[in-house]
């Protein structure tokens, strides 16, 4: 079986790209566990794969998307940010596929270690982080500052 195909269900993973943006807005805006705000809009996502390009990904049934994550690193370490795959096609490995053509880009780039956020509230997210190989890391706290 292709690693970008998988034929029981049609699945097809390709690199994302600005044309993806408003389904792919669409996926996160109703998937719970994904916070947007205005770093989301269609020109910062364009930016971000313009700086992170073949990083990202978007999974396709018969054309239909179902599946987007944004993938990009700082030179040093990886950043995931915005998984998400259509409820109806859940715990079919979508979203392991995703990750792990992430994961493929970052390595061939150099990247050693990949960071996520989950948000704390988040308990099916956390979950499906663990069991595909991410651990909580307790030493450490996010802070944020506005620019603006």
């Amino acid at each position: 079986m292709d690693k970008n195909t998988n034929e029981k269900t049609s699945l097809t993973i390709s690199v994302m790209t600005i044309k993806d943006y408003s389904e792919a807005y669409d996926l996160w805006k109703a998937s719970e566990g994904i916070g947007l705000s205005d770093a989301d809009t269609r020109q910062a996502i364009q930016r971000y794969l313009k700086r992170n390009p073949g990083m990202s990904f978007v999974a396709r049934v018969d054309g239909k998307l179902v599946g987007a994550v944004l993938s990009g690193t700082d030179g040093r370490r990886g950043y995931l940010h915005h998984l998400a795959v259509a409820k109806s096609y859940r715990k079919l490995g979508v979203g392991r596929q995703l990750v792990e053509h992430c994961m493929d880009a970052q390595d061939k780039a150099g990247i050693t270690r990949c960071h996520i956020f989950v948000y704390t509230e988040n308990k099916s997210g956390k979950i499906f982080w663990e069991q595909t190989g991410w651990f909580e890391r307790n030493d450490l706290q996010i802070m944020s500052r506005d620019i603006k």
